[in-house]
């Protein structure tokens, strides 16, 4: 890599540290402060509506889903610290590459068409470059093994000192979607401030530069980055929600499953129907210095979504509920810059 290409990288860094000018770091917390007492007052408000609907909706199947985790907690009995695993390293980690597998067919064969035809930028990993693909996925495998492994450990034993994660009883399932929300709040907040954190030039050419080698990402590199990143960007925000709420091991599993998936689509580099949209990630990868959120709240509110809703991309950045690739029905415009 180049010494303009790296110098360009951290100039691009200092401009996205100067967005918040004078008192931005009290003027951050005031806003974030917001974004949460926001959350609350809405959980709060609609509580009861939104118990009554979904425990008319759960039905008799909340039987079905006690009697299955029943028949597990009776298989693993004494064996809590299995169970917990089981649910939140295995099958997070066969969800990641399940996910992925059909996509990095996609990047590596540059086939099928009826993925490739929605890829965003359409000029890039056509196919992928497969030594810098082998260099990533022996980063995201170290990660997963060495480093999301030990942290999944910690939380066992901290969430086993303050609770059961491994309860007999089920959360109801209003309750389940509840905490749900509240773990997107979590980490709508913790990965924007951090992950704005690591685009201070005096971390980004230590830590985050790692993870914008890919300026075109693909699913695989949403957990490529360095390690000190991959422990306060991408666990701290998705692992901090179950240990405050000392939520059940079937919560804390289908969150860090959710958490993956949707990583992975935020990476994938393609548009695909029915999906949600990638292009505000993919955004951040093409341009560094916006787009640093998960939900977009913190961007809109800090103003750091500011050139992506000027862009083509933005007016992509809809569910897609056709056939027909966004780059088609919504062309980039010749000469113009994006």
């Amino acid at each position: 890599m180049s010494v303009e290409t790296t110098g360009s990288d951290v100039r691009r860094a200092a401009s996205s540290s100067r967005q918040e000018g004078p008192g931005g770091l009290l003027d951050s917390v005031k806003k974030a402060a917001f974004v949460i007492g926001s959350g609350i007052l809405f959980l709060a408000a609609f509580g009861n509506s939104l118990t009554w609907h979904l425990q008319r909706f759960w039905g008799a199947s909340g039987d079905f889903w006690q009697n299955l985790w029943t028949k597990l907690y009776v298989a693993f009995e004494g064996h809590d610290a299995a169970l917990f695993f089981l649910g939140t390293m295995l099958l997070p980690f066969l969800t990641f590459w399940l996910s992925n597998a059909l996509l990095l067919l996609a990047d590596i064969t540059g086939k099928p068409s009826f993925i490739t035809r929605y890829r965003i930028q359409v000029d890039k990993n056509n196919p992928v470059d497969p030594v810098k693909l082998r260099q990533a996925m022996k980063t995201v495998v170290f990660n997963k093994i060495f480093i999301s492994g030990p942290m999944v450990v910690a939380v066992y034993y901290l969430m086993s000192w303050t609770g059961n994660p491994c309860g007999p009883e089920l959360p109801t399932f209003h309750w389940a979607l509840m905490e749900l929300a509240a773990f997107a709040l979590l980490e709508e907040v913790l990965f924007y401030y951090s992950h704005r954190l690591f685009h201070h030039p005096s971390l980004y050419k230590h830590y985050h530069k790692q993870h914008h080698e890919w300026t075109a990402p693909i699913g695989v590199v949403s957990i490529y980055a360095h390690p000190l990143e991959h422990v306060i960007s991408n666990m701290l925000p998705v692992v901090i929600g179950p240990v405050l709420l000392g939520s059940h091991l079937s919560t804390t599993s289908l969150w860090y499953c959710l958490a993956l998936v949707s990583t992975t689509i935020s990476h994938c580099g393609y548009h695909l129907p029915f999906l949600p949209s990638p292009e505000f990630h993919d955004f951040h990868h093409l341009r560094f210095n916006q787009c640093f959120g998960v939900l977009g709240i913190l961007d809109r509110l800090h103003s750091t979504d500011a050139k992506f809703r000027q862009s083509r991309q933005y007016e992509r950045h809809v569910l897609l509920t056709s056939f027909t690739p966004l780059n088609e029905s919504v062309p980039d415009t010749p000469n113009k810059g994006q």
